[in-house]
């Protein structure tokens, strides 16, 4: 699908492109939804940690270690040693945008201790995704690289099946990104009503900029669910463009 002769790749124009241009707009509006509400300072002062070790008493949650980590927006939760790691812009911050990423990554920590099942299927895919992720796309574009040589009808059943191992691995990798939606949603969902629940959060103001903070969050996975979701349909479209040859 080449448009005009001009080696224009349609299927990376309509598949990929718009998600590709998605994904630099997403990653910054988040940058600019957190700096905005960075300079806003919670009402009751609660640092971000403080926030998150409040969150996790209400739900009755004792064995998860709150530790504070170098970088910018590295927030994140390890079920595996059950610790919640808060980026320095994060962990000592008093402001909406780091009480609200401190409490979407306490939402992670509450899924893991109700064996929220989403989460639970993500981390089997985990080992299948990194795999699939790294190798999948280069094997299928070697499958289909390969289907056009010289030796394509000597060695078709090989090229077909590096092909289609190239496009299971690359699947699987795919389900990792669609499966990580419904996780990092319902860790957003979770946070916005145990702030408010716990009293973290005083006003309509404040829940406001907390959800717009996590909302541009969110949508950065949507990005890259998207390009994934579109690199994918234009592999399976190539190989079935070389197969109809």
């Amino acid at each position: 699908m080449y448009f005009g002769g001009y080696g224009l790749d349609m299927t990376y124009m309509i598949f990929v492109l718009p998600a590709v241009l998605l994904s630099i707009w997403a990653s910054a509006s988040v940058k600019s939804r957190f700096s905005q509400y960075d300079k806003v300072m919670c009402k009751k002062g609660l640092t971000g940690a403080q926030a998150a070790a409040i969150l996790l008493r209400a739900n009755g949650i004792t064995d998860v270690k709150i530790v504070r980590i170098r970088g910018h927006l590295t927030d994140n939760y390890n079920p595996v040693n059950r610790t919640l790691s808060l980026s320095e812009a994060t962990y000592a911050s008093s402001s909406i945008a780091a009480v609200g990423v401190a409490a979407h990554e306490t939402g992670h920590a509450i899924q893991h201790n109700k064996n929220y099942f989403p989460l639970v299927f993500r981390r089997t895919l985990v080992p299948v995704a990194n795999i699939g992720s790294r190798f999948g796309p280069l094997l299928a574009i070697l499958g289909i690289g390969f289907g056009f040589s010289n030796y394509a009808e000597q060695y078709l059943p090989v090229c077909q099946l590096i092909t289609n191992l190239g496009l299971l691995l690359f699947a699987m990798s795919v389900l990792f990104y669609l499966v990580t939606l419904p996780v990092e949603f319902d860790a957003s969902f979770r946070a916005i009503k145990i702030l408010k629940g716990a009293g973290v959060l005083v006003d309509k103001n404040e829940v406001r900029g907390v959800e717009k903070v996590l909302w541009a969050a969110a949508m950065t996975y949507v990005a890259s669910a998207l390009t994934a979701v579109g690199s994918f349909i234009r592999l399976l479209l190539l190989t079935n463009s070389r197969r109809r040859r």
